[in-house]
């Protein structure tokens, strides 16, 4: 609880997650999950709460207008459960109904709306309770257990959390609902949940802070890499335990208690019913499980997200979203075996193994992870312009130099347009940009130190707590950045003191920090069956680096040893990164 709490009051104030888990490891010791006692509901439930809980979910499936669209099974599933994992169990129907009826105040009112859809009923909820303040997505400490009702109304945590709220709101409601799940995203390395629906009409849709309620085979969701996606379920997958244990070897966690049910086919579109794997890709040997699994890429990893009996010839996996790099393994005396190169199935059904070839290439490297995350921030920068002027207002000016294209890396270089000189420069945001941007540097035609002078700009920033003002352009940091208070308007720049000529600027986009940086200890690894095998280590003197004799068609990762977590295998093709 304590840990939500400040999670919730820290907001906005530049405060890591980590900071706040160390605070209260500091507080109170390092929890570990395996030191607390495991009890069984059975021997410990009290019998009138059981009770109260049935009488609460009855009532609202049947009083509310949109139960009789609910099935019996649903009802049993995805409303009637008294909990959502292993969170301490509190009487929380009463209180949730209680404090949030009045929201659904003006779907009893309207004469307009569907009340005997429950999705209509969803969406009439959440857009009430998002108008009651914001909410914060972050990461949180794996060491730390599931929240109950009490906590999980701070809206405070990771997708978990919020999905945990949404599931108590919804079901307190008669709404019935689920927790959607992907063990692991095709292009990044965490797991990802939400919370699923099905409206009168069977249709499926989805929920995921701080957005709305969405029709999965209309929205991104459907589009996004993840391989495989599960739902959680109250009641447990007998069918799958009982082929896996009459199987006798040893299973992976994700399966070993499954109270999962496999739902991938409605989340995707490049969708494989029948994944055979081809019989020359796998290595010699001979297995000693008799489960094969499908293993999504963690960084240095593999994480197990399907599974299939392997008898050492034939493997053939169902239900799976083509596009992401996999690779075969079964489990074994407590690690994965690898029976295959990773490979890549693209939307024709054509196989692509990275085999380490005997050809080689030089690679230049300017990220450690993909920059998709800071795809707004580029494109924020287009259309900004670099301006001098002999006015502290700026009322005439000249353009030194228009930005035409989102930037390709940490540092971009350009020269001025301009040979006159200027007392005062600056950078100034496109319309809507929020003046996003992480650092300018101004030169002189002869100089190769950057010109100093006093800050100047427009003050106030978004987060409204001073962690991105205009200061931060000229503080030397790429990792801090202006977001200027308004979308449109903001500028920072500099008082030479006397008119200078600028004859170069090197700017930088607002980013997360994945970028290569200047001064920090580097290593390249390559995919080579079962090893990454390292192509060495360097401190990078610039915002890339170069390493040479690179095997061709390989995975790489490349590991900053001084700091950030964020890695991401990927290619190189055409003299670029490709993220996989």
């Amino acid at each position: 609880l304590t840990y939500y709490t400040l999670l919730q009051e820290t907001r906005g104030l530049g405060i890591s997650p980590q900071v706040v888990a160390d605070s209260v490891c500091h507080m109170y010791g390092a929890l570990y999950l395996d030191s607390l006692q495991s009890y069984r509901d059975i021997e410990t439930v009290d019998s009138a709460y059981l009770c109260n809980n049935i009488e609460w979910s009855f009532k609202v499936w049947q009083e509310q207008p949109w139960g009789k669209h609910v099935s019996f099974a649903d009802f049993c599933e995805y409303l009637l459960p008294y909990r959502i994992g292993d969170e301490t169990l509190t009487s929380w129907r009463e209180s949730i109904y209680q404090k949030y009826n009045p929201l659904l105040d003006s779907l009893r009112a309207s004469g307009v709306l569907d009340k005997e859809d429950p999705i209509v009923a969803a969406r009439c909820l959440l857009d009430s309770i998002r108008k009651g303040g914001a909410v914060f997505t972050t990461a949180v400490p794996a060491s730390l257990p599931h929240v109950g009702p009490e906590v999980a109304q701070l809206k405070a945590g990771s997708c978990r959390e919020l999905s945990y709220f949404g599931v108590y709101v919804w079901r307190a409601f008669g709404i019935p609902c689920s927790i959607d799940f992907m063990p692991i995203r095709g292009d990044e390395n965490d797991s990802h949940q939400w919370v699923a629906f099905t409206d009168k009409y069977g249709i499926l849709y989805y929920h995921e802070f701080p957005n709305g309620v969405s029709e999965v085979r209309k929205d991104a969701m459907c589009g996004m890499p993840k391989i495989k996606v599960y739902r959680n379920t109250f009641s447990l997958n007998r069918a799958m335990q009982e082929e896996m244990l009459k199987l006798d070897t040893a299973i992976v966690p994700l399966f070993k208690d499954p109270h999962i049910v496999d739902i991938t086919f409605p989340y995707t579109k490049d969708f494989k019913k029948e994944l055979h794997i081809p019989k020359d890709a796998l290595y010699k040997g001979k297995p000693r499980s008799r489960i094969a699994y499908l293993c999504a890429s963690k960084r240095m990893d593999w994480e197990p997200v399907a599974w299939t009996e392997f008898d050492g010839k034939n493997i053939v996996f169902t239900d799976i979203q083509k596009g992401p790099v996999i690779r075969v393994a079964t489990y074994e005396r407590g690690r994965l075996r690898f029976w295959t190169d990773p490979f890549e199935i693209n939307v024709s059904n054509e196989f692509h193994f990275f085999t380490p070839s005997d050809s080689v290439q030089d690679v230049t490297l300017f990220a450690k992870y993909t920059l998709r995350a800071d795809e707004m921030f580029l494109n924020r920068m287009i259309g900004g312009t670099f301006e001098g002027s002999n006015d502290p207002d700026f009322r005439e000016k000249e353009v030194l130099y228009l930005i035409n294209e989102k930037p390709k890396r940490l540092q971009t270089v350009v020269q001025s347009y301009s040979s006159k000189s200027y007392r005062y420069v600056r950078y100034i945001g496109p319309k809507d940009s929020h003046c996003n941007i992480a650092e300018a540097a101004f030169y002189t035609p002869n100089d190769t130190a950057s010109l100093k002078g006093k800050v100047i700009g427009t003050p106030g920033c978004f987060q409204k707590d001073g962690s991105h003002e205009y200061t931060n352009v000229f503080d030397g940091d790429v990792t801090t950045s202006f977001d200027y208070i308004e979308s449109s308007g903001g500028w920072s720049g500099l008082d030479l003191g006397t008119p200078k000529q600028i004859g170069k600027i090197v700017y930088t986009p607002r980013n997360y920090d994945n970028y290569v940086c200047h001064g920090d200890d580097y290593e390249l690894f390559y995919c080579s069956q079962d090893k990454w095998k390292s192509l060495g280590k360097q401190t990078s003197y610039a915002d890339s680096l170069v390493y040479k004799n690179v095997p061709i068609n390989v995975l790489l990762l490349l590991k900053n040893h001084d700091r950030g977590i964020q890695e991401r295998i990927f290619t190189y093709q055409e003299r670029s990164q490709v993220w996989k």
